[in-house]
């Protein structure tokens, strides 16, 4: 029989809370990629009239250009922060908590950016950058933690993936409030910059109502009553007691560990190739160039001969390719399994990389399967409870420092290496092509046990009794487990 107290849900509520924390998630990452592109010249005039009144100098093209950059590129400084407190606070507040906590960064950064002009204060605009960047790097953490752990086995993957869906829509949103037509014109670009707090306002009000992450109520709190009234809302059904099996044998497995701590990680031979697998294809992630390339999207494509009133509209076609494209790898994910997509995604963006060589009007074809990639999900289906805060920690730390370096090497790349600006990306995509599919298990439809007994395989090669036997479930698998059974 059901518990009296219990709450009833439906499967609706699994996809709301997938919209509500990524509305004011990963969305945001994307938005504040595109949106940095549209005020190019107008805040750059702004920097150049704020250093004429104060100092009475008149900054030279070059001296501008470097703070400019600077201002886009310190969004990943903060965003290598959020990664690094990311770990710490999931596991001090939960996931949901620290979604909810992390809007104190946006909506003081949203103040910043909104009053900078009135006030006369490029540095302004540089501290809200950095805090944005905070945001950022904690919701991209967050985030895919956070989906990774209540959605359902035969699912995980899409909707982890869903994360990657959402960044891609905040891309697309972004360019389009970015037009010249809407805020991206230069008596609004300080309202542009603030608008990034309108979705932490949704977020806000919307997922409170939602539950907290089911594997950390029963693994890190030990509530098993909140966790199977979870699993009941978000399933929109009674709980399977093989689910609840697969999460009470991951607790047994880590009974009595504490969360690790990242520079644990590196010298734990248990955890030696997931190190090495999510360290490589985060950071490839970005050293494919795909985000540097929206950062300075007008500079490229004015480089490809595009016209001037022309270059906002194809911004907008790169972000509705790779939109489109992680809409089908969302589809596509659970039937081809996490390596055939990431070593696909690498590898068509080696092909399309090679025609920017020879072609660079030919642009779109690349953000079309940068979103092949499934990044995101490997920390939550390659790590255990106790470990994956610490890999997401080291996974978005490698993620945001290569965005940053891309970000500040990359106009120096096309300006010295011209239409071969592109074949640095093209290797760093064969070899991350190669490394997926030579060396990463395939994790689709498996239990996180299994995985984790695939890995150990690989990190003690010739030791096989080394794994500790796994702790029995209490349930029988298939049947339906009520909270009274607790």
């Amino acid at each position: 029989m059901s518990h009296a107290g219990a709450q009833k849900g439906s499967p609706l509520t699994l996809v709301l809370m997938i919209a509500s924390a990524s509305i004011g998630g990963t969305l945001q990452y994307g938005y504040n990629l595109a949106i940095m592109n549209a005020p190019t010249t107008f805040i750059q005039s702004f920097i150049n009239e704020t250093f004429l009144e104060r100092w009475d100098v008149q900054l030279e093209e070059y001296q501008v250009t470097l703070v400019w950059t600077i201002i886009v590129s310190i969004f990943s400084l903060g965003g290598f922060a959020g990664a690094l407190i990311a770990g710490p606070m999931t596991i001090r507040f939960g996931r949901k908590k620290c979604l909810l906590l992390n809007n104190i960064f946006l909506m003081t950064a949203a103040l910043l950016a909104l009053t900078s002009r009135t006030a006369r204060s490029f540095e302004m605009i540089m501290i809200s950058r950095v805090l944005v960047g905070i945001n950022a790097g904690i919701s991209m953490n967050v985030q895919p933690m956070y989906f990774g752990e209540s959605a359902p086995k035969h699912l995980r993957g899409a909707i982890s993936l869903s994360s990657a869906v959402f960044t891609a829509f905040g891309v697309v949103l972004g360019q389009v409030v970015g037009l010249r037509e809407i805020l991206g014109s230069e008596p609004c670009w300080q309202y542009l910059l603030a608008s990034n707090a309108i979705p932490g306002l949704i977020q806000l009000l919307t997922l409170p109502w939602f539950p907290e992450s089911p594997r950390y109520l029963l693994i890190d709190r030990g509530d098993k009553e909140a966790c199977i009234n979870a699993l009941r809302r978000l399933r929109g059904c009674e709980v399977q007691s093989s689910e609840l099996d697969e999460i009470l044998q991951e607790q047994a497995e880590t009974k009595g560990m504490r969360a690790s701590h990242p520079w644990e990680l590196f010298t734990d031979r248990s955890v030696r190739w997931q190190l090495i697998s999510v360290m490589i294809i985060s950071s490839a992630m970005q050293l494919c160039g795909n985000d540097s390339i929206y950062f300075y999207a007008s500079y490229v494509f004015k480089e490809a001969g595009i016209s001037d009133d022309k270059i906002q509209y194809a911004t907008i076609g790169t972000g509705t390719c790779e939109f489109t494209a992680c809409i089908m790898c969302n589809l596509l994910v659970e039937h081809k399994g996490r390596r055939f997509m990431l070593a696909g995604g690498f590898t068509l963006m080696t092909f399309w990389a090679v025609v920017f060589t020879i072609a660079l009007t030919v642009l779109f074809g690349f953000f079309c399967f940068f979103s092949a990639g499934v990044t995101g999900i490997l920390p939550t289906e390659i790590f255990n409870q106790a470990a994956r805060p610490a890999a997401y920690m080291i996974a978005g730390s490698m993620m945001w420092l290569n965005l940053f370096v891309v970000g500040m090497i990359f106009p120096f790349l096309v300006s010295g290496l011209r239409e071969y600006c592109f074949v640095p990306f093209a290797a760093i995509c064969l070899l991350s092509a190669l490394y997926v599919g030579l060396f990463l298990p395939e994790t689709k439809g498996k239990s996180l046990s299994v995985i984790m007994r695939e890995f150990h395989r690989l990190n003690f090669k010739g030791q096989e009794n080394h794994f500790e036997a796994q702790t029995k479930p209490q349930y029988q698998l298939g049947e339906v487990c009520l909270s009274t059974a607790l």
